[in-house]
């Protein structure tokens, strides 16, 4: 009988297809079994790797700190400091270690300022940390490049310039961001002149970090911004704007008019918005006489600019937009002329034929 016969003769005398799934059943629960063992073997390897680290780093930053504290008046390293140096030195060239010192460094710059700041920035060079990040410029691959920069920028590496500003045209936006943002961190207005050699563009979030950098800093003197506003690269004429208008740029507005004929149309309507912030008067007298010239959308921008700076003068021109096809125009001149002349505003509820005006002057009446 089959059920007598040892299990290699069962399986002999099985079906191929019995066979078939017996076998890999079998491969199937040694991959089990083997990914079982190796996955213990990585937690055990992962837990002591962080234990080790955890180590590392409380030893070290007791290291450092005793370092910065151990100094004196003159500048100069002790034997104390000499030994914390030779000790991390052996450790940097360990990646893992390198990490863990870096980022204990960076941690404790953002602790501490003035001559211990310094002390820091003294022993990023003396450890030799700053050669690998410069080593990181030489890369091919441009996630390290961009590494490399943000160290060197965490660090306040001035020295580094002439290395680091070749990278301001390269074809990743992520190193030319760090780039940027080097140059601005360390020398403010000064770093901008990246900006005379710019051909790639200045997306709109790079813009914004390059602003919000500068006005970390206080007490700046603004550099002249003309031959930014007048760059062939739209996206740098656009941040020169913003900063005409965030630093009240007043001695650049005839500039700011010539950009009324500028080519591109973000560009003109940006000029109008920052004339507007500067009471550009001229520009309101230019656009005006040209109105019918200007696109929609820079007709509204008018409007706005004229809501700022209108004079009774402009009664006239006010009347002729009253009941304008757009709503935002039409809405603007209702406001306008209510602010310029109530009585003959009031007026136009008893002469409105429509509903629709009706409607817009009871809006009017609500602001």
């Amino acid at each position: 009988m089959i059920d007598n016969l040892p299990l290699s003769a069962n399986f002999n005398e099985s079906p191929l297809l019995i066979q078939v799934a017996w076998i890999a059943s079998c491969v199937l629960l040694s991959v089990i079994i083997l990914l079982s063992i190796y996955l213990k073997i990585m937690r055990f390897h992962l837990r002591k790797k962080d234990k080790d680290n955890a180590q590392f780093k409380n030893e070290y930053e007791a290291y450092l700190i005793e370092y910065l504290y151990s100094g004196d008046t003159t500048g100069k390293i002790n034997e104390l400091q000499d030994s914390i140096i030779q000790k991390l030195k052996a450790s940097v060239s360990i990646k893992s270690k390198r990490k863990i010192i870096i980022s204990v460094l960076y941690n404790l710059m953002n602790e501490v300022s003035g001559e211990m700041s310094v002390s820091i920035k003294q022993l990023y060079y003396n450890t030799g940390l700053i050669n690998y990040a410069l080593k990181r410029l030489e890369s091919k691959r441009w996630h390290i490049i961009a590494k490399g920069i943000g160290e060197l920028t965490r660090f306040k590496i001035d020295e580094a310039h002439h290395k680091v500003s070749k990278f301001v045209n390269h074809p990743r936006s992520e190193v030319r961001k760090e780039t940027q943002l080097y140059l601005v961190s360390l020398f403010r207005f000064e770093g901008l002149s990246f900006l005379n050699n710019l051909t790639t563009p200045l997306s709109e979030w790079a813009q914004i970090q390059l602003l919000e950098t500068l006005q970390k800093f206080d007490d700046q003197q603004i550099c002249d911004i003309r031959p930014w506003l007048k760059s062939t690269n739209d996206s740098v004429v656009l941040f020169a704007l913003k900063l005409a208008q965030i630093y009240n740029q007043f001695e650049v507005q005839d500039t700011l008019m010539e950009l009324l004929a500028h080519p591109k149309k973000q560009i003109r309507i940006s000029a109008i918005q920052v004339l507007t912030h500067l009471y550009g008067v001229e520009a309101k007298e230019l656009l005006k006489a040209n109105f019918n010239d200007l696109s929609l959308e820079e007709q509204i921008c008018f409007f706005g600019m004229l809501e700022k700076l209108v004079m009774p003068s402009d009664e006239p021109f006010v009347e002729k937009y009253l009941f304008h096809k757009n709503f935002e125009i039409q809405l603007l001149a209702l406001k306008i002329l209510k602010s310029i002349n109530i009585d003959k505003y009031m007026g136009l509820s008893e002469t409105t034929t429509t509903e629709k005006d009706s409607s817009m002057i009871k809006l009017v009446n609500t602001l």
